[in-house]
């Protein structure tokens, strides 16, 4: 793998950990600009809100840009915003920051996926991908209960300062490594660019092309399941500390320690699926799918047990984001000819989920289902998520064979394959 995708990953560490940190910093945040906690949680939701609006709207305006160009101008706003927010006294200000940090993000993230996956061999996508993903899973181990810590030390101002701190090398050396010219040149013709020779091909077609490309079954169908998965995920890992204190009896100083592990496991599940979702996505998935679903039933049946709910907590993870990350490489390998909208696309499918999953299971627990609802709210979302798979393959399976049947071309009746169809 080129090295350059270690360094995108470093930049996909601070914003992770930006997304992710304010979980800890909430009541300092209220106390200092003078709002109420669920104020200043808004700015939680207005950074989802950004990814999941930013994600192709940035994507389609970064499309004529050179891949560096846009990454460093993405970073660089990121970077910003985030000293504005650290030195800002205005809940206003700080709300907006959050709002264009997010759409940051969102437009980074998108053309990071392009680069990446350009920059290895067609068939290296999952790899590619889980490089940039483990920037996140690293932020869940080390970057939030750091962004924690340095709140309860400082105050929640120097974790603002942190990200930005780390986003600096991730400038520098994206300005020294990714090379200048594998840009997203449009031809004359406004069609596909050529590749640049660099080790970076272009990102190939205009906004109208990417988009006509992104109307393939398959490529929805990635999708839902993507917002389905990580909608289960984000469900149960938003009210992980009241389950961990209120059902399962683990002290509240445990809790960070509860959260890194549960960081570590969907580093693990990133790393692992990394190495065999180029070659078995199918099986990946499946066999994933259905271990995530048992694991999420056995989790809401022994959440009270303390031990039970620690190695749960880790198993549960690294299923989570092993079947996450696959499903964001198959968003590639079904819309190639879209490499940075299906990258910005899969973005904003993801968030949907992270945003109504704990949003089901918030409405679960306001229904007085208590705090170990939200595993069975993971648990339905995941069988939801098998359901729509199967019903998709069966559905495919008798298109087929329809149009077998009628002497229709080979050509006509099966859909182009995808390394999901090895």
């Amino acid at each position: 793998m080129p090295f350059v995708l270690y360094l995108l990953g470093l930049a996909v560490f601070a914003q992770g950990t930006s997304e992710f940190m304010l979980s800890g910093l909430m009541p300092d945040i209220a106390a200092d600009l003078d709002v109420s906690v669920p104020t200043a949680g808004a700015l939680t939701s207005a950074f989802a809100v950004g990814m999941i609006i930013g994600a192709p709207l940035m994507a389609m305006l970064s499309l004529r840009w050179p891949r560096r160009r846009a990454l460093l101008v993405f970073l660089t706003v990121f970077l910003l915003v985030h000293v504005l927010g650290a030195v800002t006294t205005s809940y206003a200000v700080l709300l907006a920051t959050r709002v264009v940090a997010a759409l940051a993000n969102a437009g980074f993230l998108a053309v990071a996926l392009a680069t990446a996956t350009a920059m290895v061999e067609p068939n290296a996508k999952g790899r590619a991908t889980s490089i940039l993903l483990g920037g996140t899973t690293i932020a869940c181990v080390a970057g939030v209960p750091g962004g924690a810590l340095l709140g309860q030390v400082w105050g929640w101002r120097s974790a603002f300062w942190a990200v930005a701190l780390v986003s600096v090398p991730a400038v520098l050396a994206i300005w020294r490594s990714v090379p200048a010219d594998g840009a997203a040149g449009l031809g004359a013709d406004g069609g596909a660019g050529a590749d640049t020779g660099s080790g970076v091909r272009g990102i190939g077609v205009g906004v109208r092309g990417e988009l006509g490309a992104l109307r393939t079954p398959r490529l929805l169908l990635v999708l839902t399941l993507g917002a389905l998965v990580n909608g289960a995920t984000f469900c149960t890992f938003t009210y992980l500390a009241p389950l961990a204190t209120e059902v399962a009896g683990i002290g509240e100083g445990w809790v960070p320690l509860l959260l890194a592990l549960f960081g570590l496991g969907s580093f693990i599940g990133v790393s692992a699926a990394g190495r065999v979702a180029d070659v078995r996505p199918l099986q990946v998935l499946l066999a994933g799918g259905v271990a995530l679903l048992a694991g999420w039933v056995v989790f809401a049946l022994v959440a009270g047990g303390p031990g039970a709910a620690v190695v749960l907590v880790l198993v549960q993870g690294a299923l989570s984001f092993a079947v996450g990350s696959t499903l964001i490489s198959q968003a590639l390998y079904a819309a190639t000819g879209a490499p940075t909208l299906a990258g910005a696309f899969a973005t904003a499918a993801l968030n949907t989920g992270a945003a109504l999953g704990p949003w089901i299971g918030g409405r679960a627990i306001a229904a007085d289902l208590g705090y170990r609802s939200p595993l069975w709210v993971s648990a339905l979302l995941v069988a939801l998520a098998l359901a729509t798979a199967g019903t998709a393959a069966g559905l495919r399976r008798r298109g087929v064979t329809r149009g077998r049947i009628r002497g229709a071309a080979p050509g006509m009746a099966d859909p182009a394959p995808t390394s999901l169809d090895r």
